[in-house]
């Protein structure tokens, strides 16, 4: 990759290709792990805290919490997204994260990302009523619904390289069926 522009899309072109050339000369470091710990805090809520991260031997502290709950047809409170809300927007941003560099590296200017999903679950396989259905999704549908200089033509080698590249589409489509869209503005 040639990048003329150091700073395309808010990617950093320059850091990227350092990234890449770093984690080639060792495997190493390019292994992330990431940490969740998540506590029941009474009825369907629930607090997730994340503590940081590691890039190869590099650990880099951070400090989030994450709370989930339910909606009241199921249960809860409604004080938080649902684990089912939280799984589309992280499933949503690594894709869309995943999109918007891809588009950098090949020189295309965004104006806007919208990425949009959509599962159902049928809640008898949930609730073991069922045990002919499963209890998460059979399907998650998407669409990218993107607007910038690029041709039909980049925006789908794009979307065809993001759908090679970005760990939670890899995550979701090994037990999720994903039916995508791709919309050009």
């Amino acid at each position: 990759m040639t990048a003329v522009q150091t700073d395309l899309n808010g990617i950093n072109l320059g850091a990227l290709v350092n990234l890449c050339e770093r984690i080639r000369s060792d495997p190493d470091a390019g292994r992330a792990r990431f940490r969740a710990m998540t506590a029941w805090r009474g009825g369907t809520l629930s607090e997730t805290r994340i503590d940081g991260w590691s890039l190869g031997s590099e650990h880099y502290p951070k400090h989030f919490v994450i709370v989930i709950d339910e909606p009241p047809a199921i249960l809860g409170q409604d004080r938080a997204p649902n684990p089912q809300e939280y799984l589309l927007a992280a499933m949503n941003a690594c894709i869309l994260n995943t999109f918007v560099a891809v588009c950098s590296t090949m020189g295309v200017t965004l104006q806007s990302v919208i990425l949009e999903s959509t599962g159902v679950l049928d809640l008898r396989g949930f609730l073991g009523l069922d045990s002919s259905i499963p209890a998460g999704y059979r399907t998650i549908d998407y669409t990218i619904r993107v607007k910038g200089d690029g041709s039909p033509e980049q925006f789908r080698k794009a979307h065809e390289a993001m759908k090679a590249t970005s760990p939670n589409f890899y995550n979701m489509a090994q037990s999720i069926a994903l039916r995508s869209t791709l919309e050009v503005n």
